[in-house]
């Protein structure tokens, strides 16, 4: 079986002074191969092409048969690794918390250890007859959360 630090550590070699970054490697027992990468302004398809072609240039395929497959990490799939959330500040997210709370905001902040959503809610304010639309920070620890990813909007 290959092993999945092998792949890795093939990767790696290939994002090398590059702007990518690895979201995922899995292996599977039958040695079928995925890689997810992932760039701050998209995966280009001649990109994925050149690195399926630098990983199957680094195994043998005359030692140990494999599938492989080189994508992106998927614009609405949940994020993986912190550099998804440091590339996705300034944008909207979807945040499902381990309680069952789901919320859209705007994402303010990415650190090791937690991040920040802009979340607008409705308030009623003092001496007002309506509630009033105000955005309020609400910052998680990533052991909070379910999972956050990307919102996709047509507006």
């Amino acid at each position: 079986m290959i092993e999945k630090k092998t792949v890795c550590q093939i990767v790696e070699e290939w994002l090398e002074g590059k702007d990518y970054f690895l979201v995922e490697v899995t292996v599977s027992p039958d040695d079928k191969i995925v890689v997810e990468i992932d760039h701050a302004e998209g995966v280009w398809i001649e990109d994925c092409v050149e690195l399926s072609r630098f990983i199957e240039s680094k195994l043998n395929r005359e030692e140990e048969d494999y599938e492989l497959e080189v994508g992106s990490a998927g614009i609405g799939q949940p994020f993986k690794v912190l550099q998804q959330y440091y590339i996705h500040i300034g944008q909207e997210v979807e945040v499902v918390t381990r309680d069952g709370r789901k919320l859209a905001g705007i994402l303010k902040d990415a650190d090791e250890e937690k991040f920040t959503v802009g979340v607008q809610k409705k308030v009623k304010l003092e001496g007002s007859k309506r509630p009033k639309l105000i955005e309020e920070d609400e910052t998680f620890t990533y052991e909070q959360i379910k999972y956050t990813k990307y919102l996709i909007s047509f507006k």
